[in-house]
């Protein structure tokens, strides 16, 4: 398994206004595919008492583990970043791929990557390269739509979370302000200017993420021990169990059909009933409320299946997307018939087509995971943005609580809910349609909660006849076309760019040559180079992946039309020649600027190859050889002594890929580390 190396906040800054400057893009996300906001709509909420500029956002996973990851989520359109799940042990081996979500959506990822300490600081680098994107306006982002709230999540059991590591964790993000100066202080003077204070209380509220199998008591415990050691609001996410084996085995296996998707017996024997789940959100309500708190319940974790593909090295998977979503929503039904005041938040399958549905049931917040995995990655946010306007604009609805009302035509049936009649109806309800929102009237609350009572029931109730949930319209896994991918030259489809959740997948220009493949070796005191082929160098644009962010979730690989995956086939390029001899792959380059040029460090199966652009020349050196040829004449003389034969097409591939990924228009992680050239 690849390790993440945190990038530090310097070079991160500096990567995302240059690019933006230069390039019209962060994070190699382009500038048309970031989410602005529309100024004839309002689709703020109050969250924890915060203002958000819409109760909508990426989940704890992928999109939310590195800074960077925070910034694209923003620019998507999240304004609640709930951040990757934190817990005690956080040094464990995972299996690599874990993600495939061609299909619907698994995935055998377990918590986050990186050290807790080192989880804290990319969290609170995130929240201050948001601020500085948002205050600097170069984004766009009118001051209305900027408005974002950040949620931390922890897990999984009681001894971790009371455990020093976990509680040092979320007391630090309650007081970042330690940490804030010292990145403070790693800024350079020309980034200086661009600092931002951010509000050093960084949470308000943690989201539990109980793992599967997590017995009720100690579910309870741990929230209760997050209300009053800490002082936060809870947010408990559930498990789809909650169902029961026969309601979830009617819905999933039956009803959508998707007969191949086996969910272990022992998950509803190890997880909570939904008895139990109610009595113990109720218990958990009212104890927070007595603290001046709230508790809220989020629907849905993941659903354990056994793994019936072989794209993943586990026994068992975790299901999300599309079928969950039905899951997820029949549940929604059943705890709001059950606790019809329990703040309800979602996640659970959403995209384009049901964002605005999830938001008319007032669910808060709405959050994202499975669908920005897919073709287009945080580029599909604005689509998820431009669905939601369409369907508010059809209604007249021009402010969240009105479309909560005219969503499924609830309003007028929702008042009498409330008891609200006669010419205070009537008044309403002409308020409503002549501005898109409710008027500021003591029952309005009320009337929006009754509204998305009914349109729960609505929806839930139409789900059933919508066939893009089923196993029959389940979309295709892309197509492969057979080739392997090498070092230089693909389709360029750039696919694997986008779907890459950390940014580590790039592309840069290389020249159109032909490389000579070459071997020199060590005759009776005489080194003889020999000819064997040549490389040719023909597409518009090359791929590599940045190292240090890719963790080998292996989703580049699913989307490629082509064989190898990038992440293992393409140049991989380490941010330090630390993180290029400790990755276990032992395999990638490091390289450097240099007075005369460049300097490449290539390790290949632990072999390390140094190589030395000094003007028109390269010198290699490497266990048992050192080397100096120019590069202008592959047929040329080559220096120097070897007690090996040494393969000098490697030195070349090393030699183009590091210059053309130092160009001097080149923006990635590599050519912002120390700044320009």
């Amino acid at each position: 398994m690849a390790h993440l190396v945190p990038i530090p906040f310097a070079a991160l800054a500096r990567r995302m206004f240059r690019e933006l400057d230069e390039k019209q893009a962060v994070f190699d996300l382009p500038a048309r595919r970031f989410v602005r906001g529309h100024p004839d709509l309002d689709l703020s909420a109050t969250l924890g008492g915060k203002r958000v500029a819409i109760p909508f956002g990426p989940a704890a996973g992928p999109h939310t583990q590195l800074a960077p990851n925070l910034v694209l989520s923003w620019l998507a359109g999240g304004r609640v970043l709930e951040l990757k799940t934190v817990q005690d042990d956080d040094a464990l081996v995972l299996p690599r791929p874990c993600i495939d979500v061609r299909e619907a959506g698994f995935n055998c990822e377990f918590s986050q990557e990186l050290r807790v300490e080192q989880s804290l600081e990319e969290y609170v680098k995130g929240a201050l390269l948001v601020a500085m994107l948002a205050e600097s306006g170069a984004a766009g982002v009118a001051p209305d739509d900027r408005s974002t709230v950040f949620d931390a999540s922890v897990g999984y059991d009681l001894r971790g979370v009371r455990g020093d590591k976990v509680d040092g964790y979320l007391r630090a993000l309650r007081d970042v302000r330690p940490i804030v100066a010292r990145l403070r202080g790693e800024l350079p003077k020309d980034l200086a200017g661009r600092f931002v204070e951010i509000d050093p209380v960084l949470v308000d509220t943690v989201t539990l993420s109980t793992f599967h199998g997590c017995p009720p008591h100690e579910i309870e415990a741990i929230a209760e021990h997050l209300l009053t050691a800490h002082g936060l609001s809870v947010v408990v996410k559930l498990n789809p169990t909650l169902l029961g084996a026969k309601d979830l085995g009617a819905l999933l296996n039956d009803a959508l059909g998707h007969r191949d998707l086996v969910v272990p017996a022992r998950a509803f024997a190890e997880d909570p009933t939904f008895d139990q789940a109610m009595g113990m959100a109720a218990r958990l309500a009212a104890r927070a409320a007595s603290l001046g708190l709230r508790f809220g319940v989020k629907l849905t974790n993941t659903l354990i299946v056994e793994n019936r593909r072989p794209h993943l090295p586990a026994a068992e998977t975790y299901l999300s997307g599309a079928p969950l979503h039905v899951l997820a929503s029949h549940l929604v039904a059943r705890v709001r018939a059950a606790l019809p005041e329990l703040p309800l938040s979602f996640s659970a399958g959403i995209d384009a087509h049901n964002l605005a549905d999830a938001l008319a049931l007032d669910l808060v917040p709405v959050t994202v995971c499975t669908d920005w995995l897919k073709t287009g990655g945080y580029g599909r946010g604005v689509r998820m943005a431009e669905a939601l306007h369409d369907r508010l604009v059809a209604v007249g609805a021009k402010t969240l609580a009105g479309w909560i009302l005219l969503a499924h035509g609830h309003a007028e049936a929702a008042l009498g809910d409330v008891g609200v009649a006669g010419p205070d109806a009537a008044a309403a309800l002409d308020r409503l349609r002549a501005t898109g929102a409710p008027p500021s009237a003591p029952f309005a609350t009320r009337w929006v909660a009754a509204a998305a009572r009914r349109n729960t029931t609505t929806y839930v109730e139409r789900l059933a006849r919508e066939p893009r949930y089923d196993q029959a319209h389940a979309p295709r896994p892309p197509r492969k076309v057979g080739t392997a991918l090498h070092t230089f030259d693909c389709l360029t489809c750039d696919k694997c760019v986008a779907v890459c959740p950390n940014d580590a997948v790039f592309t840069y220009v290389a020249p159109h040559v032909e490389v000579a493949e070459t071997r020199v070796e060590e005759r009776d005191g005489r080194l003889v180079s020999s000819r064997t082929g040549t490389l040719h160098v023909d597409e518009r644009h090359q791929i590599a992946t940045f190292a240090d962010a890719c963790n080998d979730c292996g989703n580049c690989d699913a989307f490629c039309p082509e064989d190898g995956g990038p992440n293992r086939a393409k140049p991989r390029l380490f941010g330090s020649l630390a993180a290029l001899r400790a990755d276990p792959h032992g395999d990638g380059l490091y390289v450097e600027r240099t007075p005369s040029g460049h300097r490449t460090v290539h390790r290949a199966a632990g072999d390390e190859m140094v190589i030395e652009a000094i003007y028109g020349a390269l010198r290699v050196s490497g266990d048992g050889y050192e080397l100096a040829f120019e590069l202008s004449d592959p047929e040329g003389p080559v220096h120097g002594h070897a007690r090996v034969a040494v393969d000098l097409t490697r030195a070349r591939v090393a030699h183009l890929v590091a210059k053309s990924v130092l160009g001097a228009r080149e923006i990635n992680a590599v050519t912002t580390r120390e700044g320009p050239p």
